[in-house]
């Protein structure tokens, strides 16, 4: 059973990522069609997610940012896309067309832009599931999408709270919570060997 204490070591261990990230899994699709879907265009690959900071940081601090970065990897028939800084894994208006045929699990939380952090589930084209991460409160109000209601009661299991619940501690765990909701989703287990050691294969696509 999938749990929030098992991806406590992203915030550990990558802090600098854990900042201002975003994780998406995408079923059934290489990474050269992925960046073909977003528009993307082909970089120079990154050994480890360290490195795809660092590339970020360097394109961050450029007077004119028009572009960002990601690093791609096929895990089973997954591939699992990093973007630091980014947020082209939850944008509905990127993602609802590039899960055409296939299903798109992805969260996202950008620290520097008072973001509450975001979790979406779309397939084909179609938002199954979208909430804010630090806002999900487990309610109708704060749930979107054709299939909100099916993953409730695993949402609070994971630690996403309801408002009258919701501890400090809750705060500081919604980032792992949303890992380890991705993986129920996905069955998909990340590690950190993998982001330490991985070489990625990258691109970057308009802001």
């Amino acid at each position: 059973m999938t749990n929030t204490d098992d991806y406590l070591w992203f915030q550990e261990d990558f802090p600098d990522l854990a900042s201002a990230y975003c994780i998406t899994l995408v079923h059934d699709l290489p990474p050269e069609e992925l960046l073909h879907r977003l528009g993307g265009r082909a970089e120079p690959p990154r050994t480890g997610a360290a490195s795809l900071v660092e590339a970020w940081y360097e394109a961050e601090y450029q007077p004119e940012l028009t572009r960002t970065l990601f690093g791609m990897t096929v895990i089973g028939s997954w591939t699992l896309m990093i973007e630091p800084g980014g947020w082209h894994g939850v944008s509905e208006a990127k993602a609802l067309p590039a899960s055409a045929g296939t299903r798109w699990i992805s969260h996202c939380d950008i620290g520097y832009a008072n973001s509450d952090g975001t979790f979406l589930w779309a397939e084909n084209g179609e938002t199954h599931l979208h909430f804010e991460l630090r806002n999900s409160e487990c309610c109708e109000l704060c749930r979107s999408g054709t299939r909100a209601d099916d993953c409730v009661d695993v949402m609070r299991r994971l630690g996403f709270a309801t408002p009258e619940d919701a501890t400090p501690e809750d705060e500081e765990r919604v980032i792992p919570a949303a890992f380890a909701l991705a993986e129920h989703l996905t069955d998909v287990r990340l590690t950190p060997e993998l982001f330490r050691s991985t070489t990625f294969v990258c691109g970057s696509a308009e802001v």
